[in-house]
């Protein structure tokens, strides 16, 4: 192999090797890894009737923020 071949190659791997670890940067910063709040609800929501619950509090919400975006659809400010 020629020296060019093998710096060639010395450069492309080290800026996929960069390119990987500001991947890795990212994601932890932007918190693409956190999961504590799925596991902790698995082990709170773990039974029926916990699930139920989940399920009743989670369309609460959703129509609480229906209710939201509606009220600020319609708003009109006074004169």
């Amino acid at each position: 192999m020629s020296e060019n071949i093998i710096v060639l190659m010395i450069g492309i791997s080290t800026f996929l090797g960069a390119l990987g670890l500001w991947a890795l940067l990212w994601g932890l910063k932007s918190g693409q890894f956190d999961d504590q709040e799925k596991f902790l609800d698995g082990a709170r929501f773990d039974g029926e009737d916990e699930l139920q619950d989940a399920l009743m509090m989670e369309s609460k919400k959703q129509e609480a923020l229906k209710r939201k975006r509606e009220r600020e659809k319609n708003y009109m400010p006074g004169d």
